[in-house]
């Protein structure tokens, strides 16, 4: 299809200055972000979408029988123009964006929205893709084939194809809805991060906060017009470090709290209001389609199948958690009480009491791993980890088109030159973006005509930013958080489907994090750290007693990091357990299910509701779980490496490319994992790899 005549046609005009309406002329076909701008967008997108509905109007109004080439095939490989402004705005507005792109993302989402629906309860072509899906077993369909088919039909059954005229208006006006509350819920989190801004003046009150941090403070106050002053915000990298090591007890609990309650300050950026009627509204619409709960209707689709086996499942790993979540508070209650000072643990006090105990149980101090932990030099050891597994060699392009100087983008091979795809990296946070960390891509990977269309995938993080002449230094988390996303572009990059939908990462939220999470375990293996653990100002590696430190370390603090993260799941799937359409009060409904569970009040959970935006906009709604499922696969996995005696096995990273990484959503997920490991996964893996057991 040329997008560029396809146009002209529609609109008897020129529009040869948006870019979107133009073939990418760069050789990888990657975006030219340098002639993008705000007024391109929405134009592209309502060409995108009057193109998209003329090919679903055709095949439709296709005179021949439905067969699965003209209505299957044709409707995944439809809509290019849309799904090409798609992928740039909205990496953009999560990545980059602005007033204007907020206020577009306003007017295009429900649009959006609307059009998906005008596809999806569209009952012409659900009696096409019915009658193909009816006769399959007769259609000599090969298994991807089979899958693909499977997958639309259940989109559509999903989507509303079933309901009668009336009900389907109704659901039209719920997902109208719910696309612009989930929007503003996103927004109101980043406006809220943006707002807070705390300037200290006195150095005094800044003492046991390293020095590397208060320059990065110092650095940033600079900017802010207040040189002389240490600006402070809700950061992760700003505030974490003053949790882990400031001594003034006030300074800790004031950034703990701005961070833990933004979007519930009940101002204009208050995100209550919007949970519940989010809430009602995913309620009301998963009873018209015929589920008791949200939780039923999303859990329904992937591994775990129903909300009883998630909360079974959760229970398991919880009660341990908690256990030794409890023995942590002991220990740390018993490092203040010898200080004398009558004070009783609080959670701005957690962070802060457990570096003084990881000093004292294993003379590890975070600030002493620093100087290894280059952020290049850790990029670098993951391309080497993956150019020993599976082969792939990494060139850096210059003179790529990119939406901000920061941004670096990487030619990926295969061991004999062919082309795998394009990898951006962007990891400094900045104004315009989203606080966090993910993998999403430009271009995915498709078979069309023969042709094998590679990707273009984007890693984004929030890390320590360079100061002055001092490069980025990452903290233990952040090394863990680079792997991670890093295995979830090796999954979009080695992608090799035929069919759009079923490409990379569009798989089950539960299965999806097994390639991000089986990474992690390579990062604190000796071997794979004398790759990158170097220092950044001699190079040499890190000194072996250090390394044997962190592996002594490797389960500590993890009641905290668990319990913390189990909360947030049983706390979505209470959210989305649901059954009747009611009022909520928030912050009732948040302390009745950690009460519920036992949550200690000296840890809090890691996503209080109203920014809890995995659940209320990012796709995790029922599935925050699926991080802890996922580790379930990536720690039994690990072990097929582990058993070898050889953490790169070629014949088990073969396996692991062949039947996970490349495969996507190409079969289901436990099938898929029971080719790669041939058995089912074992969960005391995990239990002991995070020792609860």
């Amino acid at each position: 299809m040329l997008i560029g005549t396809t146009l002209a046609a529609c609109t008897g005009k020129s529009n040869s200055d948006n870019p979107f309406f133009q073939e990418y002329t760069n050789e990888y076909g990657a975006p030219p972000f340098e002639q993008i701008k705000n007024e391109h967008y929405l134009p592209a997108f309502e060409e995108g979408m009057k193109q998209h509905q003329a090919e679903i109007d055709s095949i439709v109004n296709n005179p021949e029988a439905p067969t699965f080439a003209n209505t299957i095939e044709a409707m995944e490989y439809s809509g290019e123009l849309l799904n090409k402004v798609s992928t740039v705005f909205f990496n953009l507005q999560s990545a980059e964006t602005n007033d204007e792109i907020n206020k577009i993302a306003q007017e295009v989402t429900p649009k959006l929205t609307g059009h998906s629906d005008n596809i999806y309860l569209n009952d012409k072509l659900f009696q096409r893709v019915k009658t193909i899906y009816e006769a399959k077993a007769t259609l000599g369909l090969n298994p991807e084939q089979e899958r693909v088919l499977d997958k639309i039909y259940k989109r559509f059954v999903r989507g509303g194809a079933d309901l009668n005229d009336e009900q389907k208006a109704e659901l039209r006006e719920i997902n109208k809805e719910l696309s612009s509350l989930e929007l503003t819920f996103g927004q109101n989190i980043l406006a809220e991060t943006n707002a807070y801004k705390k300037f200290v003046t006195n150095k005094d009150e800044l003492k046991g906060i390293p020095e590397n941090v208060l320059a990065a403070a110092a650095e940033a106050a600079k900017k802010a017009g207040k040189e002389g002053q240490w600006l402070f915000t809700v950061s992760k990298t700003s505030f974490i470090p003053v949790l882990q090591y400031g001594e003034n007890r006030e300074l800790r609990k004031e950034l703990l709290l701005a961070y833990a309650n933004r979007c519930d300050n009940n101002n204009e950026y208050d995100n209550k209001e919007i949970i519940n009627k989010i809430m009602k509204l995913r309620v009301k619409k998963a009873n018209l389609l015929g589920f008791e709960s949200p939780a039923a209707f999303i859990l329904d689709n992937t591994m775990a199948k129903t909300p009883e086996a998630v909360y079974s499942f959760l229970d398991k790993v919880w009660q341990p958690a908690l256990a030794k979540a409890k023995e942590e508070r002991a220990e740390l209650q018993k490092l203040m009480d010898a200080e004398g000072k009558g004070e009783k643990l609080e959670p701005w006090d957690w962070w802060f009491y457990t570096e003084k105990l990881r000093k004292a149980k294993f003379d590890l101090d975070e600030e002493q791993l620093r100087p290894y932990f280059k952020l290049e030099n850790v990029r670098k050891g993951i391309f080497d980890l993956t150019t020993k597994l599976w082969g792939l060699q990494y060139e850096k392009l210059e003179g790529m088109p990119v939406y901000n100087p920061e941004v670096e983008v990487f030619k990926v091979t295969n061991a004999d030159g062919s082309y795998v795809g394009l990898l951006y990296t962007d990891y400094f946070p900045r104004p315009g973006k989203t606080v966090g960390a993910w993998m999403s891509n430009y271009k995915e990977q498709f078979i069309k005509d023969g042709v094998n269309h590679r990707p273009i995938i984007v890693n984004v993080g929030s890390f320590t930013r360079p100061i002055g002449d001092k490069p980025s230094l990452l903290t233990m988390d952040e090394v863990e958080t680079l792997f991670h996303e890093f295995g979830h572009a090796l999954h979009g990059l080695l992608a090799n489907s035929t069919y759009p939908s079923l490409s990379g990462t569009n798989v089950s939220r539960d299965f999806v994090e097994l390639p991000s999470q089986v990474m992690e375990n390579w990062c604190w293996e000796p071997e794979v750290m004398k790759t990158y653990a170097l220092h950044y100002e001699t190079g040499e590696v890190m000194p072996k007693e250090l390394m044997d430190k962190i592996q002594l370390a490797g389960t500590f603090n993890q009641g905290f990091v668990n319990t913390e993260l189990l909360s947030a799941a049983i706390l979505d799937m209470d959210y989305h357990s649901m059954k009747e359409v009611k009022d909520i009060d928030v912050t009732a409904f948040e302390k009745a299910s950690l009460d519920k569970i036992g949550m200690i009040p000296e840890i809090i959970v890691r996503y209080r509701s109203p920014i809890f935006k995995h659940i209320f906009e990012g796709g995790y709604s029922a599935g925050y779980y699926s991080y802890t499922w996922a580790a379930v696969l990536d720690a039994d996995a690990f072990q097929a490496f582990k058993e070898t005696g050889d953490i790169y096995n070629p014949t088990v990273a073969k396996a692991f490319r062949e039947n996970i990484l490349e495969k996507g959503d190409s079969d289901e997920p436990m099938k898929l994992y029971h080719t790669f490991r041939g058995a089912d996964p074992n969960p005391d893996a995990l239990l002991k790899k995070r020792g609860l057991k």
